[in-house]
């Protein structure tokens, strides 16, 4: 028996919405293992959490350690963003 869809919208619940982020972030990231093993691609998935917590994943080898420095980085810089953001406009 099939699933049924669900309407994708907004969770309002936050301790719902927080139990959903956890098991769609580790669906999300066990896809990405499984396309890189797959495939032999190479992955790279950063996920923030709606606290701005950073997951992140990054596959082959010593190149994961190039890719996990290059999120930090883009991290970095995507935060100076929205902070610049925040403060034009007065938040």
């Amino acid at each position: 028996m099939a699933r049924g869809k669900i309407q994708l919208k907004r969770i309002e619940n936050p301790v719902h919405r927080q139990v959903t982020f956890c098991k769609r972030r580790t669906g999300l990231l066990k896809k990405a293992k499984e396309l890189s093993v797959l495939c032999d691609a190479e992955v790279g998935v950063m996920i923030f959490s709606p606290q701005g917590k950073l997951f992140e994943l990054a596959t082959k080898g010593y190149y994961h350690i190039y890719i996990s420095h290059s999120m930090h980085i883009y991290l970095y810089l995507y935060l100076e963003v929205i902070k610049e953001c925040l403060i034009c406009m007065g938040m």
